[in-house]
């Protein structure tokens, strides 16, 4: 174990340690990262590249953390090369009006400046040593199937967004075929760019405890790596430590939707430890209650056609919501019930699926009784769909024309989107609250000085589940990740200024 047993599963805060406890030879950085995922990676980049001396400490015997493990999207627009090649018009006002409406509490400089600075981003991205693909994947899914660019990986043509703010895609894919690979290689790709910057990373070594001044300030932190400790300075300390979707006791407490069934998406050290060590200064916690969940209904795409119903047979939420969305809508029906219909003319199969097939059905009436559903009420619910796709309209939930079709011809296929059918899978995103600079804020929106968050740990824009876009999470990441180890050198040049 790197790190001790106190500051693992639990809920406990840890004990920060007094600055005057500390030898006087303890070793001194400008700048000390905790955790190596895309935002600690991109942190600990940016502030070597502005001068400081960084030390990134991880847990994990290699880099990566669970960014290593994503589909390899970055959420980035406003006008970038991919955009701009495949023909794709956006702008950074577009971006900014979708991601305030996707937002629960929208944090408006937060937003600003991602938009503002994500054409510069996807520069500083393929400056690390490699090009996304200047390609466009127009289909409906979850993750592209090949090497394409660019794809839609939110709710942008969803109604009520596609009103609020022109739609246009911004999911961009690292240039490698499947889901994971190509995180991997951007990872492999910033630990090159840290070893060439001269940033030092010690792996096994995990953060236990922040050493504090007598002000209160954060200036150091403490450390284990198996048997041995002992404790670093730092003008700046960034906490990039990842989630906490992996210990029962925090996700029982803030999201216990995502201890009753779904699979968990994170590594061993998305403990929340990094968390807790920021309220061990004091700072404020945001939508700890919000998680992402999902168990898409698609590929394929035809399905989207078909209409979702709960228990009492009625629908709920447009169907060619991106795929967290309907899900979430799902989980909040009467005993997290719901099913897909889809008639003989638009079914398809999907090859690895992640909501089942229950069965297919002669009648309509069939499909009721054997699903145990009100009598009449899903013949109901389809006759209504079926006379307004007629007509190419959904006045219920206003579902895209694209996706608008009769489903008028049996048999039925039945899919099971209910909890605990379906392969639901989820992670927390609540974190520490945050300045635009990665500043960690205290309730009253005092900053805790010397300390700095991003990442998983942080609570930046990805804060809604129902909003969110496949991408943020890398796309912010870094993008804060930056900007948090630059405020973090700046505090390393005021400190040696004093």
């Amino acid at each position: 174990m790197t790190a001790s047993d106190a500051a693992g599963k639990g809920t406990e805060i840890p004990a920060t340690v007094p600055a005057s406890t500390l030898p006087a030879d303890a070793p001194a950085y400008d700048v000390v990262v905790v955790g190596f995922g895309i935002a600690g990676g991109c942190a600990a980049l940016e502030a070597a590249r502005a001068g400081a001396r960084v030390l990134v400490l991880e847990r994990a015997a290699v880099h990566g953390g669970t960014s290593s493990m994503s589909g390899g999207h970055f959420y980035l627009g406003a006008g970038t090369a991919v955009q701009r090649a495949t023909g794709q018009e956006d702008s950074v006002e577009e971006m900014y009006k979708y991601l305030v409406a996707a937002s629960k509490e929208p944090e408006h400089d937060k937003i600003r400046a991602y938009c503002e600075g994500s054409v510069e981003h996807f520069d500083w991205l393929e400056g690390l040593g490699f090009e996304f693909e200047r390609s466009f994947y127009p289909e409906k899914a979850v993750i592209q199937p090949g090497t394409q660019g660019l794809m839609y990986t939110g709710n942008e043509k969803v109604w009520p967004y596609r009103e609020q703010a022109r739609p246009a895609p911004r999911g961009h894919k690292v240039p490698v075929p499947g889901d994971t690979e190509g995180t991997k290689m951007v990872m492999d790709l910033l630990r090159d760019r840290l070893d060439e910057a001269g940033v030092e990373v010690r792996y096994e070594t995990g953060v236990t405890n922040l050493v504090v001044d007598e002000a209160g300030a954060v200036v150091g932190v403490a450390w284990r790596s198996f048997e041995e400790t002992g404790h670093v300075l730092a003008d700046g300390v960034v906490v990039a430590a990842g989630g906490f979707v992996m210990n029962p006791a925090m996700v029982a407490e803030h999201t216990p939707k995502l201890a009753e069934k779904p699979f968990v998406l994170g590594s061993t050290y998305d403990d929340g430890l990094g968390i807790r060590l920021g309220v061990s200064v004091g700072a404020e916690l945001k939508h700890m209650d919000e998680p992402f969940i999902t168990a898409p209904i698609y590929p394929p795409s035809a399905l989207l056609t078909g209409i979702v119903v709960n228990r009492e047979g009625r629908r709920f939420v447009a169907e060619d919501s991106y795929h967290s969305r309907t899900s979430q809508f799902a989980t909040e029906q009467p005993g997290s019930a719901a099913y897909l219909i889809v008639d003989s003319e638009h079914v398809e199969y999907a090859k690895y699926p992640l909501v089942p097939l229950v069965d297919g059905y002669e009648t309509v009436a069939e499909l009721e009784e054997a699903l145990d559903l009100p009598a009449g009420s899903v013949q109901a619910t389809l006759d209504r769909y079926n006379d307004h796709a007629d007509r190419g309209e959904d006045p219920d939930f206003h579902k895209h024309p694209d996706w608008l079709a009769p489903q008028r011809v049996g048999p039925w296929a039945v899919f099971d989107l209910t909890l605990g059918k379906a392969m639901y899978a989820g992670f927390t995103l609540g974190g520490m609250r945050t300045s635009v600079d990665g500043e960690v804020q205290r309730p009253d929106g005092s900053v805790v000085p010397g300390l700095y968050a991003a990442g998983a740990c942080a609570s930046n824009i990805a804060q809604d589940g129902k909003g969110y876009c496949s991408g943020t999470q890398l796309g912010e990441g870094s993008f804060f990740g930056r900007r948090a180890g630059l405020a973090a050198a700046r505090t390393r040049a005021a400190t040696s200024a004093g």
